[in-house]
């Protein structure tokens, strides 16, 4: 499996693509996209040169879609299209497409090569580097997957153009977990950034500093523990909640909304700081701050304590659990990481209850 990944931020994207092909080995060429992006990027490069030839797979949008079923499509597509092992698949999309896209390479005839595109924020900061990738699988978040690293990850933040505030938010949330556990000075910037203003001229220039920024902090952890044996850990931070949040909506999918990932992780964080405050003496003035940017702009999600049970219940999951423990990614202070953190029952509950209230 391919552990050393190349990041490169687009100034040029045409010859950027036909640079990383070139490099890659391939007597096909196939492009994954969601329907969003075949409609909204795939035209930006389908008349690339060096995709003329390329097959396009197409598969539903949307972290619903991160299943069995669309992985067992990707893969009918690479063996109808006469994929073999030295074929090489973009994958052109947000983390859905990046992850699902990334697990279909990775074990298609015992893998193939792979170039992740990101379009949307969330897939630029987080899920197309650090050679995570999966699908959900029985009602939980990424429980099936490997690790295996993009030959190339090209970042053109052109693509955030394409976006709505949704899912700028979406992936905003990852920028402020990754400036949590690095220094004040980044944690600061981003609580100052006015999210709501985003893809606006005057602010997209500040945004690609601030992306930039986050992806190098993502890839000297994931440099340093490329597979989550210590402290590639900090990068679950706000994740052991909040991927009980998402899993939670999508158990519950025919009666609440569904929620997006980086919202998610941000209401995550605000349960993952207050555990921080009571155990491992975070700032609780830094805690505030950063939950009322986060209430501020992602609003909460609607849970009662009836549903406490169940949240805790969905944690158990987590893939950084021991076999009798919840565990999680802590703070002593801004880029102070404490992993392998457990909370009781109680204390989780604690933790939901000033979710609720704040």
């Amino acid at each position: 499996m391919n552990m050393e990944q190349r990041v490169i931020f687009s100034q040029n994207l045409k010859r950027e693509v036909a640079a990383a092909i070139s490099e890659c080995e391939h007597d096909k060429l196939f492009v994954l996209t969601d329907e969003t992006t075949a409609k909204a990027c795939w035209p930006v490069i389908a008349g690339f040169f060096c995709l003329k030839k390329a097959k396009l797979i197409s598969i539903p949008a949307t972290d619903a879609s991160k299943t069995l079923e669309s992985l067992s499509h990707v893969w009918s597509c690479l063996q109808q299209g006469g994929a073999t092992r030295h074929s090489c698949m973009i994958n052109l999309g947000g983390g859905m497409v990046t992850d699902l896209g990334g697990f279909a390479a990775s074990t298609f005839k015992r893998g193939i090569n792979f170039i992740n595109i990101p379009t949307t924020l969330l897939s630029m900061v987080d899920a197309s580097v650090g050679g995570k990738t999966g699908i959900n699988f029985g009602g939980l978040k990424n429980e099936i997957g490997v690790f295996n690293e993009a030959e190339f990850v090209i970042l053109d933040t052109s693509f955030l153009k394409t976006l709505d505030d949704e899912n700028i938010r979406s992936g905003y949330a990852e920028m402020l977990k990754h400036g949590l556990i690095s220094n004040e000075e980044h944690w600061a910037e981003l609580l100052k950034f006015p999210l709501d203003e985003a893809t606006k001229p005057e602010q997209l220039k500040a945004l690609q500093t601030l992306v930039t920024k986050s992806v190098a902090v993502k890839q000297r952890i994931v440099t340093e523990d490329p597979r989550e044996n210590g402290i590639r850990k900090a990068l679950n931070l706000g994740h052991t909640v909040g991927h009980a949040f998402e899993s939670f909506a999508l158990r519950h999918a025919d009666k609440r909304q569904p929620l997006l990932h980086g919202y998610a992780v941000a209401f995550g964080l605000v349960c993952e700081l207050y555990l921080s405050c009571l155990k491992t003496d975070f700032p609780t003035d830094k805690m505030r701050q950063t939950v009322q940017f986060i209430h501020q702009n992602y609003g909460t999600m609607n849970i009662s304590c009836d549903d406490y049970d169940e949240l805790i219940e969905l944690m158990t999951h987590d893939k950084k659990n021991t076999a009798d423990a919840i565990n999680f990614t802590l703070l002593g202070g801004i880029g102070d990481i404490r992993i392998n953190q457990n909370a009781t029952k109680e204390e989780i509950k604690e933790a939901l209850d000033f979710f609720r209230e704040c």
